[in-house]
């Protein structure tokens, strides 16, 4: 067949131009291509010189990028006119089939214009990314000419009597005004840029965003095509494999998204709704400031689910045509010597409907991705809004509200952590809420279209079965609450077992716990069984309710009536739409549980937001301060004449004293309160002079610290007046006050952050305030000095430590005023002496500052130049010393008594010891900290450090742990996979089936009931097999979760002690936590997902390429695309969800932070730099998500368009095999039906691929854990072959011992040798690190003893069971521990020993009378960590848990490290009188306590120095024990 232009037909009328040169159809074609001819011409070079030179040497910046007016619409406009234009290609190609030879001019001009509108988009876009207006005449002249090429065509087919009728008519009338509406479009931009016809062009500039370099989430700036497909995150997504993503590389938010934007917003809403009261308000005010892009979403979702009903309608359309026997069309209308088909005749066309079909999905899943980013970025907006709002609110908050318990910190976080995230979900679900009615109406009517009232009975079977599937999901969630109880149980439990390892260890109680553990876990197992029951059914239901339905209507359809109609169009479309139909119904549960959280947390918030305020609402910008200069806000007291201030006189002062006073605060007449009962303080009139010491003293609780608060305005005013800065009385507000509150807050930041407290550093003064609080030794023990982290998150400070970090951030503070409430109440005499001197009355004196303090400590009164004493809650007197030794004689001489008898009281330097402790717990995490670095450095000269295996392993899917996740299932795993693998089989062989039987329907005289009965079998069989794998996936599940449990307690519990020493007890804490609550709970969900979308791919791709062998060739570049996506999106998804995790931390420990010192922040008027740090930590979160989500949309978008590309395929390939190799049309539909399944579930795979990985995490970091080896607690006698009472003297031999704690470390001990007679109390001393505490670790085998032995009673330790050589000693250790439980629990949880012993032991230890008062005696409980009793107290049960176990030999390793003098002496007399008979070892810090030894050891780096005794030693001059003993007095 010849190909022409015009076609080649003898009696052509193509060629006959007797009438008129535009009366000739194909001359009009012909005059059409003319203007696409003329924009490819112009446009090509301008594109390849200009852009093609230009791209190569600099790239475009975003920051140039300028939207011209009408951008959107364009973009909108081109797309509709690319659609049209395709449908004319079609049109012609379908009117050309009916004539004999090839008219080329049917399609050919359309096929120019589709590449022409291709080309002025992609022009258009240049030019507007490099912004140069001028350019864009050639598409003004483009968009002229074919206007009016097309005009001309649409007027002579009107004049030819063309009508409605035909399509091409129509088509032709949709162009010219496509090409209308975007000419106007062109001149539009003419108006606005003015960049022609016009004297100078306006000057515009790119948004503000995108001239920081630092916004790199460009979706708000992009254009459409981009907008839809994330085509900008191409860059970003691969950018990952090269290197990991951080918070530098996502860079700062965009102004519409951030925080505070969103804030204001939100703000503006409430104050416009503040009238109305209850939770309604909270809906509206939400609605407002939110509800334009919710609508949005919701007109997406409502599009893309119109759209999703394309699918079975046009698969009904293509097998209806093939299955056509006549297959006869009337031939077409021939006018103006060419040939026009009807819009029926057209769609009646296979090819045309698939075609169709493929844009329909595009269409669909770009909107439906659209829907899901915008709701879930309004969502997320909404999040931040609403956290700065509550944070806001948190600044305003009544102190009362927080003291009195109504408002918890916890509650807080929750609202922050919890309530704003269960908003924000609602708003991600919210289109479902108005979409799911719109889709199961439409899907119910087109069923009754298709099959009648049967359809209507499967669509109740569906129906029927939602409600049970909402009970359900409330069953899941009470379980998953039980499961969340137990859970926390136990991990309190592992904590404490963890937390107390070594004394475990130590008293051989390990398997005690462990089994106290096993108990609860067992508990919470049988929750997750509930837990796992519920899943499996849900997992089922969503799995049988499609079949059981399609059963059910086919039954019925078929018994309903004889005639039926049951070909494979009506049965496949309608299989399609049950799949459609039982989505929205699975989401259901999900959608109204979420609807029921939201609610519930907008009560919480409503509640929180209506809760009392200090002060009156201020608008955030009110309370911020004028800038840095505002610490020196109060300068108005001048320093040297002081005449300003006798306006205030009061009669109860001296003039004398008025004269050399100026005052600077003042309360008249004032009652404060915290509740709204009685005041609190009452009838307060104070004054306080300037740049002077006032010092406020009075008995506990009369109101010391309040009095400080309610100047502060911390407290409810009932009456009176505040006033600062007297000499102005017009300014009532107060600048910075520097505040040390009596229990110190300290920031989760450095020790110098927190002394500096956001002041510029001044070298000089910062260290005149180290030296005032005596900070330098601490920081010295402190690992990085003063840049380490303390507070929450850091290194853990005692108490004293703390409040001198308190008092240093007021002294280093510049302000005027300086508060400090009890600054001495945890520091020993000289500590405190010291910062009365150089802190108080040097540092502060000296700069002239204001300076009120609080104190009980009395013998500092005579440093006051003014005194408030309070009695009660009122002011007893006020003045200086002299005045109230003159006008209150008898409390003058009730503070002399005390000031001495506190200045003689000697205290016992706790300091010291804090010091110690501290030291003590660097040293071991140094020693920690330097192992660890040596065997980083090994591994990394092992492997090549490079950054490029880093990222091939960060690439690569953890199959490993996969493994050892799937054999811990044991028998379990063969059943799964065989289950799995038998109902996908099923369900192919159920839709096989179908298609078998609609093909034969067509035949006559045919019965339905054998092919009903086998179809109904098959069902009946996936139904049970779907239960079968729902339940085989769970308990597989649980299995696995019971077994890695199981193995991790007893690998960890026989570990040795170096493990625990060498990792963080966070660390293994967390495998038992969240690595636990993933195996427990999310692994098994994603498994089961993964692997159903998987084998649903791979059973969808096989029938597909079993009806149509071809699509396999073009499977090859389809499966190559999606491995990249996928390589590319699963590691920018780890990284991603990583710093999503990563930014919520600190998030809410800034809120938990300020929640805890939120006086103090108002005290230093700080409120607006913590404000700017939220909003910096908030958009940081906020970014991370979006990324998140922007992530998720690129890969759904690309998945989803394969899987549209695989349905054209599909489609295209199996109409040709129908139409020329008689494939049968059930067959087709079978193919069509699950091309449509893989668009679905594609996206699916990858996705739970990218969860899969990240869970799997949990296992690969537990195997690593289950590799310790543990300690050999085999000996080489058996238990039995230990003499009972073993050993009965105590007496031990050393010889020639030397330990290590590792075996690639240096040893500790070398080469000693001792000889300890049994019944001797021997003192063992040294300096840190000198190997004492090593020393009596080797008795119980804790270290690697490499060389020599120990014998004790002639046995040697070497050859014992390790659990029977430590049940038969007893060591008291430096730290006390007990645990959480009763006293007896505590002192023998073996049971052993009878009450009278136990009593006995308490008696000893001094503590019978405590016991005695406590409720239930030795059944008292004792809470975590013996929190319930004093340091001093812990210890002493610990020496009666020792006492109890009766053995011969008791080791002491500075067991009264932490006890006062006064026991330290008592304990001394029991050891001695108690353990008369027994061997004693005393490991001391205080070499006094072994001046009564029978026998002392000097120890230096691992050797013995000196070994006799004390009194030989003592009298020796160069002894080191004689050095020490002096150094101790």
């Amino acid at each position: 067949m010849s190909l022409a232009f015009c076609g080649n037909e003898n009696n052509s009328l193509a060629y006959n131009v007797d009438r008129g040169v535009l009366n000739n159809g194909c001359f009009l074609d012909a005059l059409n291509v003319v203007p696409h001819i003329f924009l490819l011409f112009i446009t090509f070079p301008i594109l390849f010189i200009g852009w093609g030179s230009q791209s190569s040497k600099v790239h475009i910046h975003h920051s140039t990028w300028l939207h011209f007016p009408g951008h959107n619409l364009r973009w909108l406009l081109t797309f509709i006119l690319l659609f049209v234009l395709v449908c004319e290609i079609a049109e012609g190609i379908v009117s050309d089939g009916f004539t004999q030879s090839h008219h080329l001019h049917l399609y050919m001009p359309a096929g120019l214009a589709f590449m022409a509108g291709i080309t002025s988009i992609i022009y258009y876009h240049n030019i507007e990314t490099s912004n140069f207006p001028k350019l864009l005449l050639a598409l003004l002249f483009y968009w002229v000419l074919a206007f009016l090429m097309k005009t001309i065509k649409f007027a002579k087919y009107t004049e030819h009597s063309v009508g409605l009728r035909q399509l091409r008519y129509c088509i032709t009338g949709l162009l010219a005004l496509l090409y209308g509406l975007l000419l106007a479009v062109e001149i539009n931009v003419i108006l606005g840029r003015r960049y022609l016809c016009f004297t100078e062009a306006t000057e515009v500039k790119p948004p503000e965003d995108l001239q920081d370099l630092g916004v790199r989430f460009l979706q708000p700036f992009v254009n459409l095509l981009s907008k839809a497909t994330y085509w900008w995150m191409n860059t970003f997504i691969t950018a990952a494999h090269r290197r990991p993503i951080d918070l530098k590389v996502i860079g700062k938010l965009p102004i519409a998204m951030r925080a505070l934007t969103n804030y204001l917003k939100l703000r503006k809403a409430f104050e416009s709704q503040r009238v109305k009261v209850g939770p309604k308000w909270i809906w509206r005010a939400l609605r407002q400031a939110f509800g334009r892009p919710l609508i949005i979403s919701i007109t997406f979702r409502f599009l893309a689910d119109l759209l999703g009903f394309a699918g079975p309608l046009c698969i009904s359309g293509i097998v209806h045509h093939i299955s056509k026997d006549n297959r006869t069309i009337q031939p077409p209308i021939k006018l103006l010597g060419v040939y026009f088909i009807s819009s029926q005749e057209f769609l009646a066309n296979a090819y045309v409907l698939a075609v169709l079909l493929f844009f329909a999905l595009i269409l669909q899943r770009t909107f439906l991705q659209a829907s899901y980013y915008v709701a879930i970025e309004t969502g997320i907006n909404l999040r931040g809004a609403i956290q700065t709002k509550i944070y806001n609110k948190i600044m305003r908050l009544c102190t009362s509200n927080m003291s009195m318990g109504e408002l918890t910190v916890g509650q807080i976080c929750n609202l922050v952590a919890i309530d704003t995230n269960q908003l924000m979900w609602f708003f991600f679900l919210c289109p479902n809420l108005w979409a799911m009615p719109v889709q199961i109406i439409v899907g119910v009517i087109l069923l009754y279209y298709l099959l009648g009232i049967s359809a209507l009975i499967g669509a109740t079977v569906i129906a029927v079965l939602a409600p049970v599937q909402y009970f359900v999901a409330t069953k899941l969630s009470q379980a998953q609450k039980s499961t969340l109880e137990y859970s926390s149980e136990r991990l309190k439990k592992t904590n404490e077992l963890l937390r107390g390892i070594k004394l475990l260890k130590l008293y051989a109680w390990e398997h005690i716990f462990c089994h106290s553990v096993e108990e609860t876990r067992g508990k919470e197992l049988t929750s997750l069984q509930t837990f796992a029951l519920y899943t499996s059914i849900s997992i089922f239901m969503n799995a049988a309710i499609p079949i059981a339905a399609v059963l059910t209507t086919f039954v019925v359809h078929v018994h309903i009536s004889e005639e039926a109609d049951l070909s494979p169009a009506v049965a496949f479309a309608s299989l399609s739409l049950f799949h459609i139909l039982v989505t929205p119904l699975f989401l259901l549960s999900s959608v109204v549980r979420s609807t029921v959280k939201a609610l519930v947390s907008a009560q919480k918030l409503s509640e929180f937001f209506s809760s009392d305020e200090i002060g009156d609402e201020q608008e955030p910008n009110a309370t911020m301060p004028t800038g840095p200069s505002n610490h020196k806000t109060i300068p108005s007291c001048p320093r040297n004449h002081n005449n300003k201030y006798q306006a205030v006189v009061s009669t109860q002062l001296s003039h004398n004293v008025l004269r050399t006073l100026c005052f600077l605060e003042l309360i008249t007449s004032g009652y404060f309160t915290w509740t709204d009962g009685t005041p609190t303080l009452s009838n307060i009139n104070i004054k306080v002079p300037f740049g002077q010491l006032t010092m406020i003293v009075g008995q506990v609780g009369c109101g010391k610290s309040s009095l400080l608060l309610a100047a502060l305005g911390e407290m409810q005013r009932v009456s009176g007046t505040v006033t600062w800065n007297m000499s102005e009385p017009a300014v009532e507000a107060r600048g910075s006050v520097a505040y040390a509150s009596q229990k110190p807050w300290l920031l989760n930041a450095t020790l110098v952050e927190n002394i500096t407290f956001e002041m510029p550093m001044i070298k000089p003064r910062y260290k005149a305030v180290i030296e005032a609080c005596s900070l330098q030794p601490d920081i010295d023990i402190l690992p990085q000095g003063d840049q380490t982290e303390i507070g929450e998150r850091g290194i853990i400070l005692s108490g004293g430590q703390r409040q001198r970090i308190g008092v240093a951030r007021a002294l280093y503070q510049q302000t005027n005023v300086v508060l400090l409430d009890d600054p001495f109440s945890a520091l020993d005499i000289h500590l405190s002496d010291h910062l009365m001197q150089e802190g108080i009355c040097k540092l502060l004196r000296e700069e002239k500052r204001t300076v009120v303090l609080v104190t009980h400590k009395l013998q500092y009164l005579p440093h006051a130049d003014w005194i408030i004493a309070m009695k009660d809650g009122t002011i007893q007197t006020e003045g200086t010393l002299k005045d109230i030794q003159n006008s209150d004689p008898k409390l003058f001489e009730q503070w002399k008594t005390l000031m001495h008898r506190q200045d003689g009281e000697f205290e016992k330097s706790m300091t010291v010891l804090e010091r110690k402790n501290l030291r003590r717990a660097m040293y071991s995490k140094e020693a920690a900290k330097t192992e660890e670095e040596h065997e980083e450095e090994s591994v990394e000269s092992e492997e090549d450090d490079s950054l490029s295996q880093a990222m091939r392993h960060r690439t690569t899917i953890p199959w490993r742990s996969c493994g050892v996740y799937l054999s811990s299932a044991g028998l379990l795993l063969p059943l799964l996979l065989l289950s799995q693998l038998f109902k996908h089989t099923l369900m192919v062989a159920i839709d096989y089936w179908l298609a078998h039987w609609t093909s034969h329907v067509i035949t006559c005289g045919f019965s339905h009931s054998w092919y009903l009965s086998v179809f109904s079998v098959l069902c009946c069989l996936g139904i049970v097999l779907c239960l079968v794998t729902s339940v085989a996936v769970e308990w597989t599940g649980l299995r696995v979760a019971k077994e890695l449990h199981h193995n991790l307690l007893s690998k960890i519990i026989l570990a040795p002690m170096r493990l625990f020493e060498t990792t963080p007890l966070g660390n293994i804490l967390n495998r038992f936590s969240s690595d636990t609550n993933t195996i427990d709970q999310h692994i098994p969900a994603t498994l089961e997902c993964l692997s159903r979308s998987t084998l649903l791919c791979v059973s969808a791709l096989g029938v597909i390429s079993y009806v149509t062998p071809v699509f396999l060739i073009a499977l090859v570049p389809l499966a190559i695309a999606c491995y990249f996506i996928q390589k590319y999106f699963r590691v920018a998804s780890r990284d991603l969800q990583q710093l999503e995790d990563s930014t919520q931390l600190p998030l809410l420990s800034h809120f938990s932070e300020t929640v805890e010192g939120l006086t103090t922040i108002r005290a230093f008027r700080y409120e607006s730099r913590f404000r700017q740090r939220l909003l910096e930590y908030t958009d940081a979160n906020n970014i991370a998500s979006l990324f998140l989500t922007a992530a998720n949309r690129w890969l759904e978008v690309r998945m989803e368009y394969v899987g549209a590309c695989v349905v054209l395929i599909a489609a295209v390939a199996s109409i040709s095999n129908s139409l020329y190799n008689h494939l049968s049309t059930g067959l087709v539909g079978l193919g069509l039906t699950y091309a449509l399944m893989v668009s679905n579930y594609l996206n699916w795979m990858v996705r739970n691929l990218a969860d899969m990985e990240v869970q799997l995490g949990s296992v690969k970091r537990i195997n690593g854990l289950l590799k310790t080896e543990p300690e050999n607690y085999e000996g080489l006698m058996a238990a039995s072959q230990v003499p009972d009472g073993w050993p009965r003297q105590g007496e031990i031999q050393i010889q020639n011992l030397s330990v290590r704690y590792d075996t690639t470390l240096k040893p500790v001990l070398k080469q000693v040798n001792a000889h300890i007679s049994p019944g001797q109390k021997v003192g063992i001393c040294g300096r840190t690190g000198s190997g004492k505490s090593s020393f009596s670790l080797a008795f119980f085998r804790m270290v690697d003893m490499f060389e020599g032995r120990i014998i004790i009673d002639d046995i040697d330790i070497a050859k014992l069971p390790l659990q029977t050589l430590r049940s038969r000693f007893s060591i008291i250790l430096q730290d006390p521990i007990l645990f959480s439980g009763t006293i007896r629990f505590n002192l023998d949880p073996e049971m052993k020993a009878t009450d009278d012993m136990l009593w006995e032991a308490l008696e000893i230890a001094q503590l019978k009378p405590v016991v005695k008062t406590l409720t239930g005696g030795l059944d008292a409980m004792v809470t975590e960590g013996g929190e319930n009793f004093s340091q001093g107290q812990r210890q002493l049960f610990c020496l009666a848990r020792a006492f109890a176990r009766k053995s011969s030999i008791l080791i002491m390793d500075e067991a009264t490290a932490s006890i006062d003098m006064a026991t330290e002496s008592i304990l001394q007399k029991v050891v001695m009188t108690a353990f008369a008979d027994r061997t004693v070892v005393t490991i001391a810090h205080r070499v006094h306590t072994i001046l009564n030894a029978d026998l002392v050891i000097v120890m230096k780096r691992g050797i013995i120095l000196e070994y006799d005794r004390p009194q030989a030693l003592l009298e020796k001059e160069d002894s080191v024990f004689a050095a020490f003993v002096k150094a101790d007095k």
